[in-house]
Order: structure tokens, then sequence, then C-alpha cells
């Protein structure tokens, strides 16, 4: 199978926030991390293969953090609260096997503050890019990883997993690293589109770019969904075309608030941009 799922754990638990940019989302629990809900601080983030169905991923991750003693105290029970987000992966190999409650909880076990293994594995096991001439022609994809060290010892981490309809280009120097295979190397996406010659059947509606941002900084909520919005430029200029009806986009945002000093948003949000991209 081409698929599976990634789980970041925070442990002492985390400011967390969200933005959910494209048109056809595949989320669990992203509302209780806006401005104005209750819960402040999460355990974890699932990022998973499966489309809908990988959701029940995120039901093993509830049991591991329950039986850590982890979650949003009510009463006499802390419930795990893990917001998920999936890609759509069915199309690669089989729609028939996805990520289930066993996967998230073996997630949760393999989980290390090691070094961050990149390309198909994990929740970017069956991520392709470069769809606008139909799957025969997409290029594999997969999970990646950046770090960004800004002032006094923040730092500010991504790490996404690219399932786009779009091409991907290098922000720095334009140039285009992946896109539809045409006759003689890569195709821009846009220019097809532009041109009318892009394929937009429904069964196109196959894409998703889901990530986490993460920084070592003491934010508020508001803050974490700000640092969440602004990781989304970083998908601007790297993914062409990106937050399309076909895409799912989402990024969730974390801060562990181990740095107590005040931020400066404008740097931590060019930082999640930069790590994004």
């Amino acid at each position: 199978s081409a698929t599976g799922c990634t789980v970041v754990l925070c442990r002492q638990g985390a400011v967390a926030g969200v933005d959910v940019r494209g048109g056809a989302p595949g989320t669990r629990e992203t509302d209780l991390l806006r401005p104005t809900t209750l819960v402040e601080r999460v355990h974890a983030i699932l990022l998973t293969g499966g489309s809908a169905f990988g959701l029940d991923a995120a039901s093993g991750v509830m049991r591991y953090l329950e039986e850590q003693g982890l979650g949003f105290r009510l009463g006499p029970v802390k419930v795990p609260l893990v917001p998920t987000a999936v890609i759509f992966d069915l199309s690669l190999v089989t729609p028939k096997v996805r990520p289930g409650p066993e996967e998230g909880y073996r997630a949760c076990l393999a989980a290390s503050s090691g070094q961050v293994q990149e390309g198909s594995v994990g929740a970017g096991t069956g991520a392709t890019v470069g769809k606008a001439l139909g799957m025969k022609r997409a290029v594999k994809a997969g999970l990646g990883t950046a770090l960004v060290e800004l002032k006094d010892g923040v730092l500010v981490g991504a790490l996404m997993v690219v399932n786009a309809y779009g091409g991907v280009v290098d922000h720095r120097t334009g140039q285009l690293l992946a896109g539809p295979r045409g006759e003689d190397g890569f195709c821009d996406t846009t220019e097809l589109l532009l041109k009318g010659q892009a394929r937009l059947p429904r069964a196109q509606a196959t894409n998703t770019t889901i990530g986490v941002v993460a920084t070592n900084a003491n934010l508020t909520k508001e803050q974490a969904n700000r640092l969440a919005q602004s990781a989304h430029n970083g998908l601007a200029m790297t993914i062409r075309p990106c937050h399309t009806m076909v895409d799912g986009d989402t990024i969730f945002a974390l801060a562990t608030g181990e740095v107590p000093s005040s931020p400066e948003m404008m740097a931590l949000g060019a930082a999640a941009a930069e790590a994004a991209a």
C-alpha cells in the first residue's frame, strides 16, 4: 500500500492554531483551535493519508495519549484532543488500504526527537504532485521538513506533506522542480490552466498539502493561528497554483513557549513562510 500517517507529539502540551485554505479539506478537531474557543493546548497533531477514512487513525493517537495520562481535563477524565488533517492518496496503489487506529497508535510509539526521515514515508508515502495532465503524468512527492533559527534562540520548524494538484518551484530561483511530465520535461501547471490544456475532471479532486509549523516561542492562541496563516505564504511561494478548489490545504501551528520573551510576530511569520516553503 502507498499510504501512512505521521504524528507530532507535544507531551508537555503546546498552544495550537490552524488555518484551512484549500477548497476540499479533510480534517478533525480544527474548530477547537480557532480563537474564542475553550481549548488552548493540545498534545498531538496527526497528519495522515487515506482521505476521510484516515481520520480513524486519530483514535489510536487518542488511546496512546490516554495511556500516558495526557489530555484536556474534564472533571475526572482527561480527553486527548488530536487535531488531524488528511491527504487523498487512495488512487496511487489501492483505495482499500488506509491508516486506522492501530497505525495511529504505532506512529506514537515510533515518535522520537531525532532526525525526521523525509521522502515517501509516513503521511507522505502516497503523496504526488503535478496532476494537471492526469495521474499517469504526475510526479511522486512526499514529506519534508525545514528549520529556521531567529535571534535569542527562537526556532521555527515546518513539517509538510506535499500532495498538490499544482507543480513545485524553488522559491529562491523560480526553477520548476516538479510538475506534470511532458515530452521535454516538466510542464508549468499554471500555464496549462491558462491555455485550457489542464485536465479538471472530478477525479482530480485528490490533492492536498498539509503540515505543521512549530516554534519554541511563547505565543497566545490568536498568535498561533496567525503563525499558521503566515505559513500558507510558503505554499504560495512554492506550489503553483495552490489553495485550489481541488486541494484541501491545511496547516497547524504549535508553540511550546520554551523561550519566554515576547516574540516579534513579523519575524516569526516570515520564518514560518520560509520553513514551509
